[in-house]
């Protein structure tokens, strides 16, 4: 999460422009006190359904997500562009956001 936190900083408010991402926090805490300890202790200033919000558990089956941390990057429109974001955050940087940008690219020419 800390790697996350710094990778989405610098995408946010290091790059000019700013890159058009946003991380939406999905907890799997077991209360919602400590999800919001966990909030303030570990990550940034991301989007997060509400504690008790039941679609996440619509989008965890939808994406799969058995194990955590887990990071899905998908496009505007749900579709998945990596289920590997956290393993590709870790060793390739930065960089590996322009990668996301061009496969969200390619499969919107596909999809027109």
């Amino acid at each position: 999460t800390p790697v996350l936190c710094d990778f989405y900083t610098e995408l946010l408010e290091e790059t000019e422009p700013p890159a058009p991402c946003e991380v939406v926090f999905i907890s799997s805490d077991h209360s919602a006190e400590e999800r919001v300890d966990y909030m303030h202790a570990m990550h940034g200033d991301w989007l997060a359904l509400p504690f008790h919000d039941p679609y996440k558990h619509d989008l965890k089956k939808k994406y799969n997500i058995t194990a955590i941390p887990k990071l899905v990057i998908v496009k505007q429109t749900g579709e998945v562009i990596t289920d590997k974001g956290r393993k590709q955050i870790r060793d390739k940087g930065l960089s590996c956001f322009r990668n996301w940008l061009a496969g969200a690219d390619i499969f919107q020419n596909f999809s027109s």
